[in-house]
């Protein structure tokens, strides 16, 4: 009976281990997949605000030629179409860790920082205009823009977010000291939107779960 007993613990501790592997490796599982739909989200929104941005030059540069937009327009469909697709596929583990403590302080931050990066474009867009500085608006919203990824990339542990946060900053510190027009040319808004698509293309790779650069 003894031998029994002792012949069947290892038993039950090897299933446990393996229940207990099992049940880790499902739950590392959708962690991994509620990032790729997280992945997706932002995407989505560098995917729009970047056409957005592309559709500015187009009308500073070109009057607006309505090929130009139509283009501008289908490319940005398509790429939101192909991260919305994504999210899609991974939403239900995304939709699991919705309620997690970390998830609700992740968006409560969230919120604060686009709060915070509103106001700030609110704020320089009174100043330059009281000073007489209306051309240096478009600038300065890139460089805010800009900004306001680096905590981002710290709360969601997204190291590419610095990479897009920095390039945004040195486009708008940049292009106003070398383009011809200076801080009016329409080439900050061409620099801004191909960044932002670049980050949309970025996330959507193969390699973006891990969080590498």
């Amino acid at each position: 009976m003894k031998q029994q007993q002792r012949y069947n613990e290892p038993q039950k501790e090897s299933l446990a281990t393996t229940h207990k592997t099992g049940s880790h490796f499902i739950a590392m599982n959708q962690s991994l997949e509620s990032r790729y739909a997280g992945r997706a989200i932002g995407a989505m929104f560098f995917s729009f605000f970047g056409g957005a941005w592309l559709c500015l030059w187009i009308y500073l540069a070109f009057d607006g030629r309505p090929a130009f937009l139509a283009m501008t327009v289908s490319a940005t469909a398509v790429l939101a179409a192909f991260a919305y697709r994504r999210y899609r596929r991974y939403r239900l583990a995304r939709a699991a860790e919705a309620s997690s403590p970390s998830r609700r302080k992740a968006g409560r931050i969230f919120n604060i920082v686009n709060a915070a990066q509103w106001i700030a474009i609110f704020v320089v867009a009174r100043l330059l205009m009281h000073f007489g500085l209306s051309s240096w608006f478009i600038p300065s919203v890139i460089f805010i823009l800009g900004l306001h990824f680096l905590p981002l990339a710290h709360v969601f542990g997204w190291r590419p977010h610095y990479v897009t946060g920095a390039a945004l900053m040195l486009v708008a510190v940049i292009y106003p000291l070398l383009a011809p027009a200076g801080p009016a040319s329409p080439i900050g808004c061409l620099g801004t939107g191909l960044i932002l698509w670049s980050s949309a293309l970025w996330a959507l790779g193969t390699h973006s779960i891990n969080g590498q650069v």
